[in-house]
């Protein structure tokens, strides 16, 4: 089945200048490695046939008579497999030297994509917009089928399932930049076959040019660079290789001078597609700019299934780096926003802040936000009220975290018992306080935010919003309850990145002195505590044993709101991330209880109060999500129930 996946390999072989039997036994070895590996494609350095630094050994027939030769072997290296591969050789055509990159599969040459901002020394330019056709016979040697091949600047069609392009050397540099024309013809992927020389800085150079390049055109960007085999006679190469999507660089070489390797990374090419069609910028420029005399060439005898392989490697925690130092990074950078956010919309108002403190996670981060901001303030602490309000299922555990947290913080703290107003509101409504159902749930909700909005009331301030974005999507949390409050700080973070947010706090020492009791709640089970602990006083009542793993609805909820995939795909992807933790039945069960949650809940969703965005997935009815509340699942439960 295929789900847009494409391995792609950057092979960098140990090359010899002017010796083309030697590169051509090189090349030839890598494709049948790049094979081994089920790559789909395997990119090459610019020139690599020959060499890069052969300088005015171009001028000699008998090196460029060699090249044309060594195109029939390697295109014979490609016949009874899926690979393609794109290649850097010389072509002459007529009297025209060019410096090109030739795209063979299935023993074909098909296409040739020469360089435009050449180096005239050797090579003639070929125009921007100048696709013709030549004779394969007639610019390289040794095919027994004559057939007319694309030369010019072109987007490759493999089977409908994938388009790419190809750029050479600084041709990905120049002020009408090839990228920019070929990713708006189409193409996901865009290759770049170069020789740039290493210089100090080279290295990081090229990974912002990666990620400048590959987000700018919403694209996979590969780049693959001539090694230290070449010439060293004025400069050193590198063998510099990259694969970026999106902005993000997805797997980079890391040797400073390297040769005789393949970079092979998997790439989903789902997102380059979703984005391209949110992305208002893509679309306009792509109407505004006339692009018709750009080609589309379709890969002749490529199997485009088997081109479009498996993922071996799919992350659990999408939302989180898995990076020690970037998740630190990330996470204070997003308690950062949250408290500027937080700092603005006090200065505007002159408020004092309330927040409802239960001992969980999401309470625990609103309050650390709620904290510094005062501090950025530099008004007293104490303009910040911490209310703990004990009821049913309180347990000592989360009671004693709430209190010991709100005293190290120096906030003003309060208790406030709820259970005698809520047994008082079960006999108005005749409710048996021994039913516990979801009316003795809400009640219980509904009666803290209650006391949080009076309390605000009386000191000056308005309640600050502790609900997360995995509540949000699930719908749980409860109407006018926890649901409601006057600005929410975590309403764009998932509960697995709200705990990763709490230990990064811990781990850079954020709030000195709070490290003990921040890492006891973080080891407290995830619970609403609404129902009576059990005979030991334990927390009894387990969110997750109801909704379900957070790890896996944050997983859903970002390949759902971000990428909009399927739910086959989606069930895919989690089969592999979590291969070594969840069963695929229930993986599959939580899945559909996501897309009956998610579809249902709406309607608390549409009114929601103001809160900050922190990344690229929002749920707010405001700008970044809409969708109306009686929509329903029927297509993606269907879908579900399929697998």
């Amino acid at each position: 089945m295929m789900f847009d996946y494409c391995r792609i390999s950057c092979a960098v072989p140990n090359v010899v200048p002017a010796d083309v039997d030697n590169n051509v036994k090189e090349i030839c070895e890598c494709i049948a490695k790049a094979e081994s590996l089920g790559s789909a494609v395997v990119l090459f350095p610019e020139l690599s046939v020959t060499g890069y630094t052969c300088g005015d050994l171009l001028f000699q027939s008998s090196l460029v008579n060699a090249a044309k030769n060594a195109v029939k072997t390697i295109a014979d290296a490609t016949s009874s497999c899926d690979v393609i591969a794109v290649v850097g050789t010389p072509v002459l055509v007529g009297f025209d030297l060019y410096d090109c990159a030739v795209v063979i599969a299935k023993g074909r040459v098909q296409g040739i994509v020469p360089k435009v901002f050449c180096d005239k020394r050797w090579f003639t330019s070929n125009g921007i917009f100048d696709l013709s056709f030549v004779n394969v016979n007639t610019v390289f040697n040794g095919f027994s089928e004559s057939y007319a091949v694309p030369f010019g600047m072109s987007v490759f069609n493999v089977g409908n399932v994938f388009k790419f392009a190809v750029a050479v050397g600084d041709d990905i540099n120049a002020p009408v930049a090839t990228p920019d024309l070929l990713t708006l013809k189409g193409a996901e992927i865009l290759f770049n076959v170069n020789a740039f020389e290493q210089l100090v800085g080279r290295d990081e150079n090229l990974k912002t040019a990666a990620q400048s390049i590959s987000k700018r055109n919403v694209c996979t960007f590969v780049s693959c660079s001539a090694g230290k085999t070449e010439s060293t006679s004025d400069s050193v190469f590198a063998g510099a290789s990259v694969i970026a999507q999106n902005g993000k660089i997805l797997k980079v070489n890391d040797e400073f001078i390297d040769g005789g390797y393949m970079l092979t990374a998997d790439v989903d090419l789902g997102p380059v597609k979703s984005n391209r069609i949110k992305s208002e910028t893509f679309k306009l420029a792509a109407s505004m700019l006339d692009i018709d005399e750009l080609g589309t060439v379709d890969i002749i005898g490529c199997d485009a299934e088997k081109c479009c392989g498996e993922l071996l490697y799919v992350s659990k925690t999408p939302f989180i780096p898995e990076d020690k130092h970037a998740r630190i990074n990330r996470c204070c950078d997003i308690f950062n926003m949250q408290v500027e956010a937080l700092k603005r919309r006090v200065e505007v108002t002159g408020s004092k802040l309330v927040v409802g403190i239960s001992g969980g996670l999401d309470s625990t981060l609103a309050l650390l936000v709620a904290a510094e901001c005062m501090k950025r303030l530099r008004r007293p602490s104490t303009d910040v009220y911490g209310i703990t309000m004990p009821c049913f299922g309180t347990s000592d555990r989360t009671l004693k975290n709430s209190l010991d947290l709100m005293n190290l913080l120096k906030v003003s703290s309060k208790i406030i018992s709820i259970k005698d107003a809520c047994i008082q509101h079960f006999k108005d409504i005749s409710h048996p306080l021994d039913s516990y159902d979801v009316t003795y749930e809400n009640a219980q909700a509904r009666e803290r935010t209650q006391v949080l909005m009076d309390f605000a009331g009386k000191v000056g301030g308005f309640v600050v919003g502790t609900g997360d974005l995995s509540e949000l999507a699930l719908g749980w949390c409860t109407y006018n309850g926890d649901h409601m409050s006057m600005y929410s700080v975590n309403c764009d973070i998932p509960k697995t990145l709200v705990r990763w947010i709490i230990a990064s706090l811990v781990e850079c020492d954020y709030f000195e002195g709070c490290g003990d009791v921040l890492n006891d709640i973080l080891g407290t089970p995830i619970s609403p505590e609404l129902l009576p602990p059990d005979a030991k006083g334990e927390i009894a009542q387990v969110t997750e044993d109801i909704v379900g793993p957070y790890v896996l609805h944050d997983f859903f909820l970002y390949y759902v709101v971000r990428f909009g995939y399927e739910p086959k795909k989606i069930y895919d992807l989690a089969k592999k991330a979590f291969q070594t933790d969840f069963e695929d039945d229930e993986i599959k069960k939580w899945l559909k209880s996501f897309y009956r949650r998610f579809f249902t809940q709406q309607f608390k969703r549409n009114c929601v109060p103001d809160g900050v965005k922190v990344g690229s997935i929002s749920l707010s009815p405001r700008g970044d999500f809409k969708m109306p509340s009686d929509a329903v699942s029927k297509i993606w439960q269907s879908q579900v129930d399929e697998l």
